[in-house]
């Protein structure tokens, strides 16, 4: 008999590209919503007088820093999920003693 948690139960690491897949593109569809979202409310001209008045930004670097960083906030939050979400069975296996 199987129990929950046991290390019979625990699956195989996923190679690395399907892993990064699995943070990079829902990441990457979040930040497209909240670019769309945000930038439908406020003009990236006015926003980078209110952030950074000295730099000379068109609209186009204001849309592509502002998706940039949307895209560093959801992929950090979807690493930290993948992060929490991996089998503690890894993690808990009883050390052999001496």
């Amino acid at each position: 008999m199987n129990l929950p948690g046991s290390a019979q139960e625990d699956p195989a690491p996923r190679p690395l590209l399907q892993r990064l897949g699995a943070i990079l593109w829902p990441s990457f569809f979040a930040a497209g919503v909240c670019t769309t979202v945000f930038f439908a409310l406020v003009d990236p001209l006015d926003w980078r007088d209110i952030t950074f008045p000295g730099l000379e930004l068109g609209r186009e670097w204001g849309y592509t820093l502002g998706f940039f960083a949307f895209w560093t906030a959801t992929a950090s939050s979807s690493a930290f999920t993948w992060l929490l979400l991996r089998p503690g069975s890894r993690f808990n296996r009883k050390r052999d003693q001496p």
